[in-house]
Order: C-alpha cells, then sequence, then structure tokens
C-alpha cells in the first residue's frame, strides 16, 4: 500500500481498516474524513447521552468508556489501548443517545473517523469483522467476570493484560475488575507476600 505520503499516524490506522476487510483503495477514499486530534487527560470525546458519530483509532494514548451514575459514582465499562478502534457498539447499531461517555485517561492522539463510513455498501466486510471481533470478546468479558472470582480476574489482567496493568491507576483496575480500590490494594499485598 502506497500510504508514503500521508501522516505516519494515518498511515498506522489504514492499515489497521485493511486488516478488518477493506481495499487499499477504499482506505485511501476513507483518509479525507480523518481528522487527528491531539486529547488530553480527562478530555471527553463523546459524551454519556449524546448521540455517537465517530470512532476514534487511538495511536497512542488510553481511552475509556465509563458510565456516571446519578449519585457520581463513575463505572468503568471498557479501557481502550494503542492501536484500537474505540466506539459503543449498542449505541451505533441503535442509535440510542449513548449510556457511557468515552474520554482519554492520559495524553491521547486518535484519528477520529466518521461511523457513516461502516454503513457503506463497500465497507460491510469491515463492520462484519468488527461484529464479529466484539461478538468473541463480549463471551470472552462474560466469562471474565461471571466465573472468576476479583483475584482471578486480577490475575488474569496480570497474565494476558500486563499493559492494563501497567497503565492504569489502582481505582481504573478496581472499578474494571468490580472490587473496591481498597480490596484491590489488599488483594496486591496478599499476592505479593
Amino acid at each position: 500500500m502506497d500510504l508514503d505520503h500521508c501522516p505516519a499516524e494515518h498511515q498506522r490506522c489504514l492499515r489497521v481498516l485493511t486488516q478488518l476487510g477493506i481495499s487499499e483503495q477504499q482506505a485511501k477514499a476513507a483518509q479525507k474524513h480523518f481528522k487527528t486530534l491531539n486529547v488530553h487527560s480527562g478530555e471527553i470525546l463523546l459524551r454519556q447521552g449524546d448521540t455517537q458519530t465517530h470512532a476514534y483509532f487511538i495511536d497512542s494514548g488510553v481511552l475509556k468508556a465509563c458510565h456516571y451514575a446519578s449519585a457520581g459514582t463513575a463505572l468503568s465499562k471498557e479501557f481502550y489501548f494503542q492501536h484500537e478502534l474505540c466506539f459503543l457498539y449498542c449505541s451505533w447499531l441503535t442509535q440510542d443517545p449513548a449510556k457511557y461517555q468515552l474520554e482519554s485517561i492520559e495524553d491521547t492522539v486518535v484519528i477520529q473517523l466518521p461511523l457513516f463510513l461502516l454503513s457503506q455498501i463497500d465497507w460491510q466486510q469491515v463492520k462484519i469483522t468488527l461484529l464479529s471481533q466484539q461478538l468473541i470478546y463480549k463471551e470472552q468479558k462474560e466469562e471474565f467476570f461471571l466465573l472468576n472470582t476479583p483475584e482471578q480476574r486480577y490475575l488474569h489482567l496480570v497474565k494476558y493484560r500486563p499493559l492494563w496493568i501497567n497503565k492504569l491507576n489502582n481505582i481504573q483496575l478496581a472499578s474494571y475488575i468490580g472490587i473496591s480500590p481498597v480490596s484491590l490494594s489488599r488483594l496486591k499485598s496478599r499476592l505479593s507476600n
């Protein structure tokens, strides 16, 4: 693919899209819709309750999807890392307002892509591939939560997602695992002895 004349972050995004199933020609045509954003830590890309219109390819940094309850508590749905595509599948498919907020947890560089691309007939293979990946991921995530204790969940992240352990703080990890930060600190302490 001759992508030498586009920015490096666009090249990386285009390579991921071609791996998902679009042709080189389609990838080049899509680039006109790309917008590179430098997002600061804590910056919101999609507000809870808004209609989602874009996906975000993460060139560097970390994003999270979280739900803010009326009591002020935050529930972490997911974390997204470098070279992942971040958007809310249910909101995209139903066109309902987002139940989660997408925000950066560190300074991040993203490529903003309009979601209407996934509705185009020549992007159907990308759509099918993304939905297949998401279905597998959701099944694995259900197993992760339903069939494991908090300790097993933490050890799974240590073994299979070391980037999570290195990039996320105790509050973020605890929220994802489904325990309090104090319980996570006790768990870590017990496991290190």
